[in-house]
């Protein structure tokens, strides 16, 4: 593989796009960092935060940064399907069917309260996140190359909300949480508004075309070693048999999460993948693929828990690479 940057010219690439995102969204740069990873390793991201936090501007803000076309679709409970894969749609003047793309034909499509639409319409993402096409009438439509969905949603409201299945949060190759600012963060945000005497962000684009996906290939070049792949596989081993889970993660697990520590050493600038960052993401890309037993949940019993608890209980490898 030739087409790649070196992990210093990644890095310094990684950087940037950070410190654009930054501009919009002040003080996250742990969460940012942990965003780009999953774009990086070919993955989408649900964010799942309090309203008001900066999700939806986050979107935005790495679409910009990243050179990706960016679109919107707000997920509400009248959503159809075809509204948002696209429909054929009958032209009067030709006297045929035609297709009309709709918001998923996109680089970068910003699933907006992902949990406020039914089933049904839910459903319709399934096959374009993972299979990165959609199905209508019976013909097959790819979706653009690169394309990722970062959905959003709101944990605390229940009314009028539509969990997602376990089967869809697995899609995900992350979970991902914000958390309130701290008071000079949130400071520095007003701050900054008051200074700019608008609302709008300006956010410049860091990549040209074709750059994402060479650092995409870039991070395929990143080294495993036998002893941190093991490290991850006995981690995702454990959610399966720890005490207090109904129901552990799936392969795709151990595969998210060394997919996703191979994108975090590029964006450190690293050859290889440390056990620091298996670590650093395990709750990303575990939490959501865990069900805590139904007994336990009144229990203060959470997957954050769990997945500590595992991270305690199994020893990292001393060697790096």
């Amino acid at each position: 593989m030739t087409d790649i940057f070196t992990p210093r010219e990644a890095a310094e690439l990684s950087a940037r796009i950070l410190d654009e995102a930054e501009r919009a969204v002040v003080g996250k740069r742990e969460a940012l960092t942990k965003l780009l990873a999953g774009i990086l390793a070919g993955g989408h991201v649900l964010l799942e935060d309090y309203p008001g936090l900066g999700k939806t501007l986050t979107a935005r803000s790495f679409a910009l940064a990243l050179g990706l076309e960016f679109r919107r679709a707000q997920f509400t409970p009248d959503l159809l399907p075809g509204d948002l894969t696209g429909s054929e749609v009958f032209n009067q003047k030709t006297g045929e069917f035609e297709f009309r793309p709709g918001p998923v034909f996109t680089g970068l499509l910003l699933a907006d309260e992902i949990n406020r639409t039914p089933p049904k319409t839910q459903a319709a993402l399934l096959e374009a996140m993972q299979e990165r096409q959609v199905s209508i009438e019976g013909t097959t439509h790819a979706l653009p190359h690169p394309f990722h969905v970062l959905a959003t949603a709101n944990p605390v409201e229940t009314e009028g909300t539509y969990p997602l299945p376990e089967a869809q949060l697995d899609r995900f190759l992350m979970r991902l949480t914000f958390g309130y600012p701290s008071a000079d963060d949130e400071w520095d945000v007003i701050a900054r508004r008051i200074e700019r005497r608008e609302d709008t962000i300006d956010v410049e684009r860091v990549l040209a075309a074709g750059e994402l996906e060479k650092l995409q290939h870039s991070v395929e070049a990143i080294h495993v070693s036998e002893a941190v792949g093991r490290y991850a596989v006995a981690l995702v081993r454990e959610t399966r048999e720890h005490s207090d889970t109904a129901m552990g993660s799936s392969p795709r697990g151990s595969l998210a999460l060394i997919q996703s520590a191979r994108a975090l050493a590029l964006i450190n600038g690293r050859e290889f993948v440390i056990p620091e960052d298996i670590k650093a993401l395990a709750h990303a890309c575990l939490e959501h693929r865990v069900v805590i037993r139904p007994e336990l949940w009144l229990q203060n019993i959470s997957c954050a828990s769990v997945i500590d608890s595992i991270l305690t209980r199994i020893d990292a490898p001393e060697a790096a690479a």
